[in-house]
């Protein structure tokens, strides 16, 4: 039998090549193996973005992007977060399975608070709701990064202090993490993301590509130097090429004469190339935006008969119905 997967991501802007390699390209490879459950998670951005118009825009272009980088819509359950009501009204149910000192610990609360945003209900409960995508869909896998592992973690306890309550009612899930995914380094050297202005977006336009690449952080080494391997740009570069081709560009970086503006522009038509048939497809969508809110509207058929399954079964253990 295959194992139920689940992910979701946030529309907040352009993807960029940290969340095709971090999380989108495993995401496509598992729909085949196992029954994949993605979504746009709308409903969580609401907790860093208040504009209706571009988080309404974002929406659409997240759909858009994941439908052209491979998500199918048959092989996958595909949907929009806010398009199946059953995640909030599950949502508020586990929050009275959930204590405040559950949320108080939650590491990822502190940071947000830490870095400006302001602290509301939303982003306190954050970790409620997401058990809520999670657990509404009966999720055996959850990938995420070793800096979500504690939300996967606040999930299983709130779902077992149910369980324990109510008898077997959901599937506890368990976090996928790949020990062999290396951080994805932004142009900076830092990890790659939109807060830190370091990402390079994968349908933006040539000349912003471009731009992107050409201020990539490179060290001081002068033409007659050996480089260094362990910088932005050649860790970048390694994402986009096989065992050979990164066997060649380490050999260019250990033989003098290397020149960092010739790898950046050949960086450059390496991504325009690799992504090359997605960028056609995801145009080829925009023009017929009619066809895109039919996927969708499919997504929320598939994902509302599995979620009001177990909103019933739910309800029925907690006397609700």
């Amino acid at each position: 039998m295959k194992k139920r997967i689940l992910s979701g991501i946030q529309p907040s802007g352009q993807l960029h090549i940290g969340n095709y390699f971090g999380m989108i390209e495993r995401m496509v490879s598992l729909q085949k193996e196992s029954e994949l459950f993605c979504f746009i998670a709308n409903y969580h951005s609401l907790t860093s973005m208040s504009e209706s118009k571009k988080l309404e825009k974002n929406t659409f272009e997240a759909f858009v992007d994941l439908l052209a980088l491979g998500i199918e819509t048959e092989d996958s359950t595909f949907w929009i977060q806010s398009h199946v009501p059953e995640v909030t009204e599950l949502s508020w149910i586990l929050s009275n399975f959930t204590s405040v000192g559950l949320m108080q610990r939650s590491t990822s609360y502190k940071d947000k608070i830490a870095n400006g945003l302001k602290p509301n209900m939303g982003l306190f409960s954050y970790p409620v709701l997401m058990a809520s995508d999670i657990l509404l869909y009966q999720s055996n896998i959850v990938p995420v990064g070793k800096d979500q592992k504690q939300h996967l973690e606040m999930t299983k306890d709130i779902a077992l202090k149910f369980n324990n309550f109510y008898g077997d009612t959901f599937v506890i899930p368990e976090a996928e993490i790949d020990k062999n995914k290396n951080l994805i380094i932004g142009i900076d050297g830092q990890k790659m993301s939109k807060s830190y202005g370091n990402t390079i977006p994968i349908f933006g336009e040539e000349s912003q590509i471009k731009d992107q690449i050409m201020n990539i952080t490179t060290d001081s080494a002068g033409l007659n130097d050996l480089k260094d391997t362990d910088t932005p740009l050649f860790q970048i570069f390694s994402m986009f090429l096989n065992d050979d081709e990164l066997k060649i560009l380490d050999d260019r970086y250990n033989t003098p004469g290397l020149k960092y503006m010739e790898v950046k522009n050949e960086l450059f038509e390496k991504i325009i190339d690799y992504f090359s048939e997605q960028r056609k497809k995801r145009n080829e969508l925009m023009n017929n935006p009619d066809d895109v809110v039919d996927l969708m509207k499919l997504g929320e058929e598939k994902a509302r008969d599995i979620a009001s399954k177990t909103l019933y079964k739910v309800k029925i253990a907690a006397g609700l119905i």
